[in-house]
């Protein structure tokens, strides 16, 4: 399928970038069969986001299956019409690109790892370098079960204040990004983070990095050279999927 003639250039090639971030999602397991959600904000259109249609699983979105709508949860493409959208993540996600315009997209997922880590009263600790990544640098949010009402927003807004990740506690996972590139940077650290967590426990005793390496370690990460690392990652990525393009693409 090409672009529909009445829809803009940068929002096609936005939906193509974002049906290809879910099946990478997909591609490295950290779906949940139809739940969880990912959103990109459409390029030049500050009040609307590009989310998955419900129903269709990760590994097989395309372009086409993407719905646009606004912060207050209506289609506003002309050819979205009819698409149903998942009312967890159109709370979740409004939330977040309605309160900082610097957000562009948001990952949600609900990783068996991830869940078991939201799950412990500490958290995430710092046991590796993708943990350190996050060393007092990651948000917590209380579960008030499945996000159906609107209230929870400003709680979801407050609760990230400056990170770009949070663990929404005894539920999963979520990252956000300036770029697709760097969420999906912060979404694949963290789950491995998580990953690395739940084996490591397993030992009788564990070892942790001095306070001092770990203030190094996340300042290290958060650095200007970081950036064409992240864009780096984010092409080696696609090229995992490129065969996929032109199913995807569509």
């Amino acid at each position: 399928m090409k672009r529909p003639k009445y829809m803009q250039k940068s929002e096609w090639e936005a939906r193509c970038q974002l049906a290809a971030l879910y099946r990478l999602i997909a591609y490295f397991k950290m779906t949940d069969l139809i739940d969880t959600h990912i959103s990109l904000r459409v390029p030049d259109e500050s009040d609307h986001f590009l989310i998955n249609r419900y129903g269709v699983t990760f590994d097989q979105m395309t372009a086409s299956d993407l719905v646009k709508i606004d912060h207050q949860g209506n289609i506003v493409a002309k050819g979205d019409q009819g698409k149903m959208v998942n009312v967890a993540g159109f709370v979740i996600h409004s939330a977040l690109h309605h309160a900082n315009d610097q957000i562009n997209c948001v990952i949600h997922t609900h990783t068996a790892d991830g869940i078991a880590v939201s799950a412990q009263e500490k958290g995430l600790l710092p046991l590796s370098q993708h943990a350190l990544k996050f060393y007092n640098n990651i948000a917590y949010h209380e579960y008030e079960g499945i996000a159906f009402s609107t209230e929870e927003r400003e709680r979801l807004v407050k609760d990230l204040g400056e990170h770009r990740c949070m663990i929404l506690r005894n539920h999963g996972l979520l990252a956000t990004g300036n770029s697709i590139a760097r969420a999906f940077h912060e979404i694949y650290f963290l789950e491995r983070a998580c990953q690395i967590q739940i084996k490591a426990m397993s030992s009788s005793k564990l070892h942790y990095p001095s306070k001092e390496v770990s203030e190094y370690t996340v300042k290290q990460f958060e650095s200007e050279a970081a950036e064409p690392i992240i864009c780096a990652a984010w092409n080696a990525a696609l090229s995992l999927i490129k065969d996929q393009k032109k199913d995807y693409c569509r």
